[in-house]
């Protein structure tokens, strides 16, 4: 089996990994253990588009149709005086 060290752990997270192992009965470091192989063995979720994110949440209100206006032909830019 392999071994890490983990240098510059801040105080308080190693209080808090303390008690959070204290609450499931067992050391830091097997806590440690557990709290690595979930993390690294959790899938990510799948990357949505933001467009499909929002209209998940706004389709289900209905449709708004919008008037588009014609578009006009470009203007000319002006002339700078030098």
């Amino acid at each position: 089996m392999a071994s890490i060290t983990i240098r510059r752990l801040d105080d308080a997270v190693k209080a808090m990994l303390r008690i959070r192992a204290a609450g499931h009965g067992r050391s830091m470091e097997e806590e440690a253990r557990e709290i690595l192989k979930a993390g690294v063995g959790a899938k990510s979720a799948p990357r949505r588009n933001l467009a499909q994110s929002i209209r998940r949440y706004v389709e289900p209100l209905g449709g708004v149709e919008l008037a588009i206006p014609p578009r006009q032909p470009v203007r000319r830019p002006p002339k700078l005086a030098k």
